[in-house]
């Protein structure tokens, strides 16, 4: 592989998870890497071995400031960036009620602004250069909206908006865009990563109080492996025609998959309601 075919992927939440996996994949394969974190010392040691092809770097995606830098770092080091990792985000959750204003908004800051705002940064590059790619990590909850996760649901619904719209923007500039949604997998998302609230109303208790603690209660016993995951977003990248969504673990593909059918069906059955809302003729 020569020195201009080796790509360079950014990947921003690499302490932990699926982030810090796919780092890890990403250099096993003698790829360059920009690994990052709040906290750069949390990901020093994927460079171990690898000092030419890592870039580690403190990176707090709610700070405008760090992404200016970190992009302005990458670019320097290795002259371009080929993929972009959104994977930075945690999940908050509540019943709707139950909801605390500053911690949805820090959800927000961090799942959605923060990943806008990174790409952003990014895509002046990428657009020069006529390529890239982008992925973006969401979640099935993408797509279904479960008791107790109403705010995270709404900052990944918001993020496969975002990227309908940033998918058919970029196709004819070479740059593609791929929404990862997995399921549960063995992260740290439903352990330390995890905020709940304090706040219980007694009313929410059979939905989104029990879907909190069977939540916790898999936390480490999830079917979903994170480095198959990391190999099957690494196969999407190196696709000739990678897919607008690559819906990971058979939780999540029997969910969504039967929430896309079920919704289908319902705007069917009110077709004619439907039509019926335009001026006649």
């Amino acid at each position: 592989m020569s020195e201009q075919t080796i790509p360079t992927w950014f990947i921003t939440g690499c302490s932990t998870g699926f982030g810090r996996d796919l780092a890890q994949l990403v250099l096993d394969r003698g790829w360059r890497a920009v690994v990052t974190a709040r906290d750069a010392g949390r990901v020093a040691d994927l460079g171990k071995g690898a000092e030419d092809r890592v870039l580690a770097l403190s990176l707090d995606v709610t700070d405008a400031g760090q992404i200016r830098q970190a992009v302005k770092a990458a670019e320097e080091r290795f002259g371009a960036i080929d993929v972009l990792v959104n994977n930075a985000g945690y999940g908050y959750q509540a019943a709707i009620e139950e909801g605390e204003d500053d911690e949805v908004r820090a959800q927000f800051e961090a799942n959605v602004f923060g990943l806008f705002a990174l790409t952003r940064a990014v895509l002046p590059g990428m657009r020069s250069r006529h390529r890239g790619h982008i992925l973006n990590i969401t979640s099935m909850a993408g797509f279904i909206g479960f008791p107790g996760s109403g705010y995270y649901a709404a900052s990944k619904h918001a993020v496969e908006g975002f990227s309908d719209a940033l998918a058919a923007e970029t196709a004819p500039l070479g740059i593609k865009v791929t929404c990862v949604e997995p399921g549960p997998f063995r992260t740290d998302w439903a352990g330390r990563s995890l905020k709940q609230t304090p706040n219980r109303i007694e009313d929410y208790a059979g939905t989104a109080g029990a879907r909190m603690k069977s939540t916790s209660d898999i936390s480490g016993k999830q079917a979903g492996d994170p480095v198959r995951a990391g190999e099957a977003m690494i196969r999407v990248v190196e696709s000739a025609d990678p897919p607008r969504h690559l819906v990971l673990g058979k939780v999540a593909y029997d969910g969504v998959t039967a929430k896309l059918k079920q919704r289908l069906e319902q705007i069917e059955q009110y077709r004619d309601a439907s039509l019926s809302a335009d001026f006649p003729g």
